[in-house]
């Protein structure tokens, strides 16, 4: 391996909780994208940027030498109304469908975020600063009386250096627990993330 070697590292997390709270009323709460991300132990830093629905994510953590490592990423923020419709209206343009009626066809919701790709520069790293992409999805609907259930699956995807004194060790050991690893660190900074949620929504607890 040479001097310049890099790695590509993803990890994953997921997990089912209920919100004790009503669906509409979970749904606005969580589509507060800066609020509910400046929970998460390892972001720095959460912008909305000049184009409509679109964040600048900064994540910071540190290196076995406490060195600051950064990761930016650029997401953009979608919503997807999840409806199932009586038969008689399947095949209506939705523009003449009754508002009532989508209203009472309501299953759930969908909040996606989602790589928004950008021509800036952000890779420099001499200063530990490496361009990540996520994907994620938040599937909400209604669980039961007052209660909303919210189902999370988040991937991120890293390219960053590699350390010298790893480099000795075959590359695919070494993406092997470099994924095993963001994935462990990912899931516990999601589920920090919700637990401290619960101390500002309210009640939240694992599905």
């Amino acid at each position: 391996m040479d001097n310049n070697f890099e790695i590509k590292a993803t990890g994953k997390s997921k997990g089912e909780w209920i919100f004790h709270g009503e669906f509409h009323e979970t749904v606005d709460y969580l589509s507060n994208h800066k609020r509910i991300l400046e929970f998460n132990p390892f972001c720095y830093e959460v912008e909305k940027t000049d184009i409509d629905n679109i964040y600048k994510w900064h994540f910071r953590v540190t290196d076995p030498q406490n060195n600051p490592f950064d990761v930016i990423f650029f997401i953009e923020e979608k919503q997807e109304l999840m409806v199932i419709l009586p038969d008689e209206y399947e095949d209506m343009d939705p523009d003449n469908i009754p508002e009532n009626i989508i209203h009472e066809s309501i299953v759930g919701k969908k909040i996606i975020w989602e790589h928004y790709p950008t021509d800036t520069a952000i890779d420099d790293p001499k200063n530990y600063i490496f361009e990540g992409k996520a994907f994620a999805e938040m599937y909400v609907h209604p669980h039961k009386k007052a209660q909303t259930k919210v189902d999370f699956d988040l991937k991120i995807n890293v390219r960053f250096m590699l350390y010298p004194a790893f480099r000795i060790i075959p590359e695919k050991v070494i993406k092997n627990m470099t994924n095993a690893g963001m994935s462990f660190i990912m899931q516990t900074a999601t589920n920090k993330m919700f637990q401290s949620i619960s101390k500002d929504f309210g009640k939240i607890q694992p599905a």
